[in-house]
């Protein structure tokens, strides 16, 4: 099986540890969200960034707008995405 994409790999952010922008922005906390481990086939938080994100931010119209949140809901059943539009 092949491994799946992070988020900050899809978005080449920089912002996972020891990314080129980490120092300067900052690491990504779903990059650091070590519960999350192996969900959806991610490392850390990187395949649920926008749980992560939604936690740390409360920002969900972001992800909505996001490409790779986007295609995670293609690949994905869809029925973890569901909260987003309530």
């Amino acid at each position: 099986m092949e491994r799946a994409e992070n988020c900050w790999e899809f978005k080449k952010c920089g912002r996972e540890p020891g990314g080129e922008k980490a120092e300067q922005l900052g690491v990504c906390q779903a990059a650091i969200a070590t519960f999350a481990n192996g969900l959806n086939g991610g490392i850390n938080g990187g395949r649920i960034c926008w749980a992560i994100t939604g936690k740390f931010s409360n920002n969900r119209v972001q992800c909505v707008n996001c490409d790779f949140f986007n295609l995670l809901e293609k690949e994905e059943t869809g029925q973890a995405f569901s909260f987003i539009s309530s």
